[in-house]
């Protein structure tokens, strides 16, 4: 054992959810007196975790039993061949999960994590535990008695010294930095604060390049309930490149009106500067934060006030509040027994921090400063896939965004931040830009120019075939065939003109579905199957890939049992065989599929 008790809690997260856990070991810890580091994955100099005897992995898992993008590289150095069976075998450690059983992949990170652990000779403190976002509960059904057992586990390796106990949950841990103003006197370098950097390399997360917007066209007719708008911006001189498949990350801002309620609930001035300080030295600062910063800065670039705040905000803003009765309620909402509560009351009408914060004033204006990071997480970039290509569009890049707005029992209707956002921006207003960076994406299209590509893609799911179809044409390949889904072919067929002057030209075969213009339902899954002939042509006889993208919630489903069913009407196999071939179409990546909730 260590001479110094040392936790190491790494996590792989995609939105907050498990760093956001991770970051309640650590605060566990430190109750424990244990010395306690929470960072991502891929954060974590991987040679030394041979070196850690004590590791808490919380992982999610994503899109189809992905890795989140901060461990994708700890993901790809874990499973290297060359990785001797002894290689963790003084690592004690345990794998918190977070998933949705409404996936086929449930927790699929978190399973296989633990088996390669154990391959590495690591000792497991205790089972696998899978959280599950679809549990009445949510996650906290799982993660609550699992960190009981985990303690239990730890403190019989490393018990607490004589004489100190845990330090109690009435008292608060210091913040992880302390805000320290700078005299309103003190020189302004406004411009310098909020121009971005000039890039150096391709631009990344914590170096976006600021993309101005050159166009921002609805696609969808005036009287349609959706707002779907056509987005160009200008890269030129980003060096960002990019093809079909890949995604665009977009790091989207408050809205004025948020931020100056905001700042008046707080109590604080918007144009005062400050910089930070961590509490513990070795604390690195935040890394997209300037330093000075201004209160106007933080609130509308960085803190998400905007989000569905999670029990621990609830747990924190307890212990700032003077006022008994809000103390109590904000007490019951972080509490084991009050998560239905909670639920109901945050998740289910999608209540917004900013919205909560309003419903505890006396509470809210006793929020000292120093807990705003603490307190509020940071706004997390969105992804949109890439709906054209620079064959076509050279230096430019566009995307297809639906604006997310809905409504809940709350009188006021829910907005998306990065979509509403998006779609305010007005280029003829003057110069707009968009912070925005480009990931690869999990889709790949074929190199061979003769393989002929089936895309399915309703809705705005049509955008990277749109990228994929255009890059095909500027290199003069044929086999192109788009299923194309929407609600009325009069308001919501995004991109109609472009689609038919390709058929016309012999490039494009395109199927439609137009759910509502016609009596029964019709969706991109019945045109799979009134195309059976022609499509098991192309998959048995010209090695055919087929594409899918869009909405997560049903269609995923019914479109593998549209295909699997041709592959038994047309190509005569069992049901069991077209299972099996469809398998293996999606193993040698001749299917591909990229959703989102």
């Amino acid at each position: 054992m260590m001479a110094e008790k040392g936790l190491l809690v790494l996590f792989g997260s995609q939105t907050g959810t498990a760093q956001d856990t991770a970051e309640r070991v650590g605060r566990e810890a430190q109750r424990r007196h244990l010395r306690c580091r929470v960072q991502a994955l891929d954060s974590c100099d991987l040679a030394n975790l041979i070196h850690e005897p004590l590791v808490v992995f919380v992982c999610a898992t994503t899109g189809q039993g992905d890795p989140p993008d901060n461990m994708k590289m700890f993901w790809r150095f874990l499973f290297r061949k060359s990785l001797p069976g002894s290689a963790l075998c003084q690592l004690d450690y345990a794998v918190l999960g977070l998933g949705d059983s409404s996936y086929p992949k449930f927790n699929f990170i978190a399973k296989k994590l633990h088996k390669r652990l154990l391959q590495l000779g690591a000792n497991p403190l205790l089972p696998v535990a899978l959280g599950d976002d679809q549990h009445d509960l949510g996650p906290d059904a799982v993660i609550d008695p699992w960190l009981v057992a985990l303690w239990e586990k730890i403190l019989a390796l490393y018990p607490l010294p004589p004489g100190l106990g845990i330090i109690s949950p009435d008292v608060r841990l210091p913040p992880k930095y302390t805000l320290h103003y700078l005299p309103e006197d003190c020189p302004e370098p406004e411009g310098a604060l909020l121009q971005p950097a000039p890039p150096r390399g391709a631009p990344c997360e914590l170096q976006p390049f600021p993309a101005r917007v050159v166009s921002n066209q609805r696609l969808t007719a005036p009287a349609h309930f959706q707002d779907v708008r056509l987005i160009e911006f200008d890269i030129a001189g980003s060096g960002i490149t990019f093809s079909a498949g890949d995604v665009v990350m977009i790091q989207p801002q408050n809205c004025p009106e948020d931020v100056q309620q905001f700042c008046q609930l707080l109590r604080l001035e918007p144009h005062r500067r400050f910089v930070l300080q961590p509490t513990e030295p070795g604390t690195p600062l935040p890394p997209l934060l300037p330093q000075p910063c201004s209160v106007q800065y933080l609130v509308t670039h960085y803190l998400d006030i905007s989000c569905v705040p999670r029990r621990s905000f609830f747990e924190l803003l307890a212990s700032f509040s003077t006022n008994e009765l809000e103390r109590e309620k904000l007490q019951e909402f972080s509490s084991a027994q009050g998560q239905e509560e909670l639920y109901s009351y945050c998740n289910r009408p999608r209540r917004t921090t900013l919205e909560v914060l309003w419903d505890f004033p006396h509470s809210t204006c006793a929020i000292p400063a120093d807990y705003l990071l603490d307190l509020i997480p940071r706004i997390r970039p969105r992804a949109f896939s890439i709906a054209s290509s620079l064959l076509t569009h050279p230096e430019r890049m566009q995307i297809l965004v639906a604006v997310v707005r809905y409504k809940t029992r709350l009188s006021k209707p829910r907005r998306g931040l990065c979509s509403t956002w998006l779609a305010s921006l007005n280029p003829e207003q003057g110069d707009v830009r968009v912070p925005l960076w480009v990931k690869k994406g999990g889709m790949k299209f074929p190199a061979d120019p003769g393989t002929p590509v089936i895309m399915i893609g309703p809705g705005t799911g049509v955008a990277p075939f749109r990228a994929a179809i255009q890059e095909r044409v500027a290199l003069g390949r044929r086999g192109n065939c788009l299923f194309f889904g929407c609600r009325h072919q009069s308001q919501d067929f995004y991109c109609q003109a472009e689609w038919e002057e390709l058929v016309t030209k012999g490039f494009l075969t395109l199927f439609t579905a137009f759910s509502r213009d016609q009596e029964e339902k019709v969706y991109v899954q019945h045109r799979i199957r009134e195309n059976g002939k022609l499509l098991w042509e192309l998959l048995s006889t010209e090695n055919a890939h087929i594409y899918l993208a869009g909405n997560a919630k049903q269609m995923p489903a019914a479109v593998a049992e549209a295909l699997q069913s041709v592959l038994q009407q047309e190509g005569g196999l069992s049901p069991l065989e077209a299972e099996e071939h469809f398998t293996a179409l999606e193993r040698s990546r001749r299917f591909q599929s990229e959703t989102w909730s």
